[in-house]
C-alpha cells in the first residue's frame, strides 16, 4: 500500500526561509495583493496584512528585452530583484537578494516547465541546486497565476501557498487598471517568496 502523503504544509513544519527570517510567520497569512497597470508595459503590486498595513511593493516592467522587477519593503529598501534572462519559449528568471546582480547572491532560479500549456508552471531551484536540467530536482514548483484565477505553491507533495486567488472585481477599477486579489500563505513559509513567484508566474503569462 502506498503511504499516506501529506497535502499541506502545517502548524509545527519546518521554516522555508529564502528570502529572510523575517517574512515568516507560525501561523496562516491572507495577503492582499493590489495590481495596477501603470502604461502599456508598466504596472505594479502592493501587498498588505488582513489589517491593511503595507508589507510589501513590487515595481517594473510587465514585459520588454529588460525584464526586471524590484521588491522593496515599505521604506523603500530593495528587498529582492528579479530579471529574466532573455527572449526564449521557456522563460527564466533569476532573482538575487538586494539589487545585486552577483553570483553569490543569488537566491533562485525559475523556469518555465513547458514552453506551451494553458495553464503557467513554473519550477525553482535554489542557489545551491545545482541540477536545474533535471525537473524533478526542483525544490519549488508553482502553477496558475492571475488570470487564471489560480495560484499555488508546492514543496514536494506539501501545498505551501496559494490556497486560490479571489479576484474582487468591478468595471471601475477595471477601467482604471486596479485589479485586487487574496493570496493565502501556509504557516512557517517565507511569503516573499510566494509573491515574488505570483508575480513572475503572472508575468509569465502576459
Amino acid at each position: 500500500m502506498p503511504k499516506n502523503k501529506k497535502t499541506e504544509w502545517q502548524v509545527g513544519d519546518p521554516t522555508i526561509s529564502i528570502v529572510g527570517d523575517q517574512f515568516c510567520n507560525p501561523y496562516p497569512m491572507d495577503l492582499m495583493v493590489k495590481r495596477k497597470v501603470q502604461s502599456f508595459s508598466k504596472d505594479n503590486y502592493q501587498v498588505f496584512d488582513p489589517s491593511g498595513n503595507l508589507l510589501l511593493q513590487i515595481d517594473g516592467q510587465a514585459w520588454g528585452i529588460n525584464h526586471k522587477r524590484v521588491m522593496t519593503d515599505p521604506a523603500g529598501f530593495t528587498i529582492l530583484t528579479m530579471r529574466q534572462k532573455g527572449m526564449t519559449l521557456k522563460n527564466k528568471w533569476e532573482v538575487h537578494g538586494g539589487e545585486s546582480k552577483e553570483r553569490e547572491d543569488l537566491l533562485f532560479t525559475v523556469h518555465q516547465s513547458m514552453a506551451v500549456s494553458l495553464k503557467t508552471s513554473v519550477d525553482v531551484f535554489l542557489a545551491e541546486n545545482n541540477n536545474v536540467m533535471n525537473s524533478n530536482t526542483c525544490d519549488f514548483h508553482a502553477s496558475g497565476g492571475y488570470s487564471n484565477i489560480s495560484f499555488k505553491v508546492f514543496k514536494s507533495d506539501a501545498l505551501i501557498a496559494g490556497v486560490g486567488v479571489t479576484h474582487k472585481f468591478t468595471w471601475g477599477s477595471f477601467c482604471k487598471g486596479k485589479c485586487n486579489f487574496r493570496v493565502r500563505v501556509n504557516p512557517e513559509v517565507d511569503y516573499a517568496l510566494i509573491i515574488a513567484l505570483l508575480v513572475m508566474v503572472d508575468d509569465n503569462e502576459n
